[in-house]
């Protein structure tokens, strides 16, 4: 019971920095921030279908306790965003795909915080400033490889994509090149052929 408990706890965390954004959909997300924390979102946009080599864009953009929009990217591939709260509050950010009917789109993203921690705080440990370095950094070589997992499905659909291509054009030549042959070992054989006159 408890591995079936901690299996579907990590597949909760594994799922969570996926979103699957369907035509016209929308989805957003939110990060309690204190003053002067800082917040990086990172993402990427692909399609799970492997024929599909076509790189589609999204809207993405932050939104902060007060209603106002913080940060807008508009028709992004991916993107990178740090955004430092200048005041306490919830910050939502959301990933768009309201512009395109097409397809659902794979957005995979990763949230960064670092909490702001006040150099003259008296109760500062630099054993804590090295932890949550660590996880800075831990979390920034995680990211990378999502990116570069979701960057090499992209170009693999590319290839395969260009590969049939390639080989569907090869044979459409070889029967090109064959009926052609046929053609003119006919029209040789009629043009040189000795037709007598009774």
């Amino acid at each position: 019971m408890r591995f079936v408990a901690a299996w579907l706890f990590l597949v909760a965390l594994v799922s969570a920095h996926t979103a699957l954004l369907p035509p016209y959909g929308k989805q957003c997300f939110f990060e309690n921030l204190k003053r002067n924390d800082v917040l990086s979102i990172s993402f990427q946009v692909g399609s799970r279908d492997p024929g599909n080599s076509e790189q589609y864009t999204i809207d993405f953009y932050i939104i902060g306790p007060n209603e106002r929009m913080e940060r807008v990217l508009k028709s992004q591939d991916h993107g990178d965003e740090t955004l430092t709260a200048d005041m306490d509050g919830k910050y939502q950010y959301c990933f768009s795909n309201e512009k395109t009917s097409r397809v659902d789109l794979d957005v995979s993203f990763n949230v960064h915080g670092v909490v702001y921690i006040d150099v003259n705080d008296p109760d500062l440990d630099s054993l804590d400033y090295l932890i949550l370095r660590l996880n800075q950094l831990t979390s920034d070589v995680k990211a990378e490889q999502n990116y570069l997992v979701i960057r090499e499905r992209t170009h693999r659909n590319t290839a395969e994509l260009t590969n049939s291509r390639v080989k569907w054009w090869s044979v459409f030549q070889i029967i090109l090149v064959a009926a052609n042959s046929l053609f003119q070992v006919y029209y040789l054989k009629r043009f040189f052929e000795v037709r007598s006159v009774v």
